[in-house]
């Protein structure tokens, strides 16, 4: 189970190999790794590589190489999902017999049809409940569709309330805003809602750094969390780096890629200067010098981290001398 107050903290480093990372994920990384490490905490890595049509050894390879460009350590191995793949499904499954999930043999066609129709549920993007109480188990849902099914987690009613440490209380009605979700899916992989619940308390993780665009996805680990008798663990939600107009960065072979950028020949401590010079107060001596994750430690306060985005742009890429 997760440690309490007062016993050390555990970070976690959790990339996904489905493409190059980039510089929102080296300060997500870097703001995760300070976070566990200024409370003399530990940091594990985890490669969420649960997709098995986009997740590539090559870029698990890639991510390593990229951490460890930027100065950032971990503890212990290095756990992939995908080696204990049977476990989580076990876990979904186990949710199911305790009637917490249910199959679900709808498509998505179907789902985006019913959601669509006249008089539907009234919120788009909310599964509709086609399958919820129509199968006892998996066995008949296979045997009466002739369809592999999938897990949904059968949300329940009223609002959840998670405690973030940047932004305070978040509010959601997962009933009403997201409805029923795939804790697995048809194809028997497990989702990664589930996924990273198991996995963090598989690891002990008790403080999560992440980007604020996984915030709205956190109530619905929060109900999981709950019904697997979890304890919740810290959620932090940090502002995202952007390109010069504003749009987030997204995993793609471009000059934004931390593999890119080392090709080019930057030293990872100019870049670790810049990222650091985005943190600000939250520093003990803010400034954007070269500098090394290590020389970040001390002093470090996640508190008083600005909450805006960070814009990174090509006049900011010249000025680190990264380009060729």
């Amino acid at each position: 189970m997760p440690s309490s107050d007062a016993q050390l903290p555990v970070g976690r480093l959790a990339p996904s190999p489905t493409g190059l990372l980039h510089l929102g994920h080296a300060r997500s990384f870097l703001l995760a790794w300070l976070w566990s490490r200024a409370r003399g905490g530990r940091v594990v890595l985890r490669m969420e590589d649960l997709d098995a049509t986009r997740a590539k050894p090559e870029l698990a390879a890639c991510a390593l190489r990229d951490l460890e460009w930027l100065g950032l350590d971990w503890d212990g191995e290095v756990l992939y999902q995908s080696r204990h793949h049977d476990e989580l499904r076990g876990a979904a499954e186990e949710l199911c017999e305790r009637g917490l999930a249910y199959p679900c043999v709808c498509t998505r066609r179907e789902v985006a049809e019913a959601i669509a129709a006249p008089h539907g549920p009234g919120s788009e993007g909310v599964y509709p409940g086609t399958c919820r109480d129509r199968y006892a188990s998996l066995a008949e849902a296979r045997r009466r569709t002739g369809r592999e099914p999938c897990l949904r987690y059968r949300v329940p009613s009223g609002e959840v309330t998670v405690r973030d440490e940047l932004l305070g209380d978040y509010v959601q009605d997962v009933a009403r805003e997201v409805g029923d979700f795939p804790v697995t899916s048809r194809d028997g992989q497990v989702a990664y809602q589930l996924a990273v619940v198991l996995d963090d308390e598989r690891q002990g993780v008790t403080d999560v750094l992440r980007g604020e665009d996984l915030l709205e996805s956190t109530p619905r680990q929060a109900l999981l969390l709950e019904d697997l008798w979890f304890e919740r663990p810290r959620w932090a939600h940090v502002p995202l780096v952007t390109d010069a107009k504003g749009r987030r960065l997204a995993k793609r072979a471009d000059d934004l890629s931390l593999a890119s950028l080392a090709a080019g020949g930057l030293d990872p401590r100019r870049l670790v200067g810049w990222l650091a010079g985005t943190f600000g107060a939250a520093l003990a001596e803010p400034g954007d010098a070269p500098r090394t994750p290590a020389e970040l430690v001390a002093g470090f306060d996640l508190a008083r981290l600005p909450r805006g985005p960070v814009a990174f742009d090509r006049a900011t890429r010249r000025a680190l001398g990264a380009d060729a």
